[in-house]
């Protein structure tokens, strides 16, 4: 079994227009949305195998703030270039090269690629709001197959949703 986690940024800010879209950080609602995530996953999954995010700022701010929840290193967060300003087919690349001896991966990034590859994962269209966790699991041995063969369930939290 492979469980991968697709979750979306907090609610970052738009309000400095000198700052780049990379540079942008999360809002006060972001910061509490990302920390009510991470408690709420902390108490149902075990900490994840390999945290991957985005360099863009606001991501990774919503992936260490959930790692602090799940007892997980900040030092062990890989920043995955490839998942800023990616499609949903470089997404699923980065999935597919992924280590098969991690059984749970959490990969922090945007929309709405994020929400295209739960699309094309699911066959079905979620609302990814910001911080929302798409939760797949894959009766699979290798990242590789993720998206290869049957469509996938998966659970859908919205933070509005709690």
């Amino acid at each position: 079994m492979k469980t991968l986690f697709l979750i979306r940024h907090a609610k970052s800010s738009r309000d400095d227009p000198t700052l780049t879209d990379k540079d942008r950080p999360l809002t006060e609602r972001g910061v509490r949305d990302a920390s009510r995530l991470g408690q709420e996953l902390a108490k149902r999954v075990a900490k994840p195998d390999l945290i991957l995010s985005s360099p863009a700022r606001r991501a990774l701010a919503t992936a260490e703030t959930v790692a602090r929840k799940l007892d997980y290193k900040r030092k062990d967060i890989v920043i995955e270039d490839r998942l800023y300003a990616a499609t949903p087919d470089e997404l699923l690349a980065v999935v597919h090269e992924l280590d098969d001896n991690a059984k749970s991966v959490m990969l922090f990034a945007h929309n709405p690629e994020l929400t295209e590859l739960a699309h094309r994962l699911s066959g079905k269209t979620p609302r990814m709001a910001t911080c929302a966790v798409a939760e797949f699991e894959f009766d699979i041995k290798s990242w590789s197959n993720v998206g290869v063969q049957k469509r996938a369930s998966y659970t859908l939290h919205n933070p509005k949703d709690s």
